[in-house]
């Protein structure tokens, strides 16, 4: 308990430095779960730890308190396991294909480690070559695309900026050059070894994805180019199992109790209802597209799972693994 409570008093040193308006009672009950009491004897050891604490009035006579820039020195330094996770996360975002993010996160820790003592930025990069490898994210293999990083760039700058893109693409399939082709960038979506951009087509008036390896130019237009207001991209991609577009089915996998308790520590699809029935085995039913992903998926199962397709009238649809391939 002693440990946590110091945990805890120096991450509340940490957020009075980090808050320009500062941290009241009240915030500090609420952030730590603590009463009222509670609250102001961590304030009290906080203050009593550092005097440079400032105390401010705000609107109603309410208190706050805060550090001045700069007062808290080293203790704001990223610890270990914090670089540890930028690190992951260039090293998987380079993984999926995103060079562009790999490259700033990398630079942006460079920097950050560069601001350390000699004598810990010595220790510090061989504790991080240490954790990576032991947790291998960066070694691990698996295939990629590979994307250009100016064509992430640029589709990257048209989604902040909200405006249209003329492009050159490629389909994957047909592998037909479409030429001056005007979208509506709306997200970039990586995973699973392809990499996509969800966008408007001003030809098809709807939504499609692109693949990203088929871009060969990109240029912003000047016009502007606003999503649907009703639209929700969490709620748009579930309706898919992976990126997959096609008319959602209702979908039941059965997993036998051999791999059922095994299967319960997945989460197929963020809409999935599980049920564990009397033998033992676990059912999963959802609603999506994608049934050619779905069953390379389930390929790695074996004869563990049982699934089933339904149509929307609830009849089977007919079992073939003819589906349609990404929208482009």
């Amino acid at each position: 308990m002693r440990y946590a409570r110091q945990e805890d008093l120096q991450k509340l040193a940490l957020t009075m430095q980090g808050s320009a308006e500062g941290v009241s009672l009240s915030d500090i009950e609420r952030e730590f779960s603590v009463s009222r009491r509670t609250a102001e004897r961590m304030r009290d050891a906080v203050r009593n730890a550092y005097p440079q604490i400032e105390e401010i009035s705000g609107e109603s006579g309410r208190k706050y308190w805060r550090f001045p820039p700069g007062s808290l020195g080293r203790m704001v330094e990223p610890t270990l396991d914090e670089l540890t996770a930028g690190h992951r996360a260039a090293a998987i975002a380079r993984r999926e294909g995103d060079e562009v993010t790999a490259d700033t996160l990398e630079r942006l820790l460079t920097k950050v480690q560069a601001m350390f003592r000699e004598d810990r930025r010595r220790k510090i990069a061989a504790d991080l070559e240490a954790q990576l490898t032991a947790d291998g994210v960066a070694f691990r293999p698996g295939p990629r695309e590979r994307i250009p990083s100016e064509i992430l760039s640029a589709l990257r700058e048209a989604i902040l900026a909200g405006v249209m893109i003329s492009a050159d693409h490629r389909a994957r399939g047909s592998a037909k050059l479409s030429r001056n082709t005007r979208l509506g960038p709306i997200a970039v979506l990586f995973g699973q070894g392809r990499q996509y951009l969800l966008a408007w087509s001003e030809y098809q008036d709807d939504l499609r994805l692109f693949a990203l390896a088929g871009f060969e130019q990109i240029s912003l237009e000047p016009d502007v180019y606003e999503r649907p207001k009703e639209f929700d991209l969490q709620e748009w991609l579930s309706e898919s199992f992976g990126v997959w577009r096609e008319e959602p089915q209702d979908v039941v996998w059965r997993f036998l109790p051999e791999v059922a308790d095994e299967a319960a520590g997945y989460v197929f699809h963020p809409k999935q209802k599980t049920e564990r029935l009397e033998d033992g085995s676990l059912m999963v039913r959802f609603r999506a597209g994608g049934r050619q992903e779905m069953e390379w998926y389930l390929v790695r199962w074996g004869d563990q799972v049982e699934a089933q397709f339904l149509a929307a009238s609830g009849d089977p649809v007919s079992d073939t693994t003819e589906t349609d391939a990404p929208q482009e």
